[in-house]
């Protein structure tokens, strides 16, 4: 018994130390597959870690410590990444933080190639969009505090919102009614959003955004 604890112990220090792992990466250190379902059953059940996705957990010291730094959103923006490759951050999440949008999200908002998928855990809904292939760009990568994100432009970010919902915006008044900051717009980002809309090709897109602008 005591070597049980010593050894699940040694796994939740290891686990620590590490931004997220899965059960495989474990299997090199405990190779009895059946004990360390038990043991990472035991720890979530716990609070000790985190279930992020199916198969993939992070720690509650490991959010705590990014937590103490200040770099929580640091931490949620890496993970938005990572829980479902290949996708960047858009939409809602980077047009509050630029301004554009005035309502707070609830939700971390990313664009994919998948299909869309939203993944519920202690750290909030991370909600994926799907778009297509020839459109997946306009994202630039971030290097911070060990991690690599990437990160929709504003006028990406723009241009994806206003993509995912032309079908719902009929007119001149419902465009209104999206209440978007378009002051915090540049020169430079009006003409990136158009770049995109020729992009696609989008006589109904081209309309949305001018009326957003008038």
């Amino acid at each position: 018994m005591r070597n049980n604890e010593k050894r699940s112990k040694n796994l939740i220090e290891l686990a620590g130390k590490l931004p997220v792992f899965t059960f495989n990466d474990f299997l090199g250190v405990e190779e009895n597959d059946s004990y360390l379902r038990m043991v990472l059953h035991r720890y979530e059940k716990s609070g000790k870690l985190l279930r992020l996705k199916k198969g993939i957990y992070t720690t509650a010291a490991y959010v705590e410590k990014m937590r103490n730094r200040g770099e929580i959103e640091i931490f949620t923006d890496f993970l938005a990444n990572f829980l479902y490759p290949p996708s960047y951050l858009s939409l809602d999440t980077i047009l509050y933080r630029n301004n554009i949008l005035t309502e707070i999200p609830v939700n971390l908002t990313s664009v994919s190639q998948n299909k869309t998928a939203i993944f519920a855990n202690r750290l909030g809904n991370f909600i994926y969009h799907t778009i297509k292939p020839s459109l997946f760009i306009g994202y630039e990568l971030y290097e911070e505090s060990d991690f690599s994100i990437m990160r929709a432009t504003k006028a990406k970010a723009l241009f994806d919102y206003l993509y995912l919902r032309k079908s719902f915006l009929p007119n001149k008044e419902a465009v209104i009614e999206l209440r978007l900051n378009v002051e915090s717009l540049t020169r430079s980002d009006i003409k990136e959003v158009r770049r995109y809309i020729v992009l696609e090709d989008s006589k109904k897109l081209k309309k949305i955004f001018n009326y957003l602008l008038d």
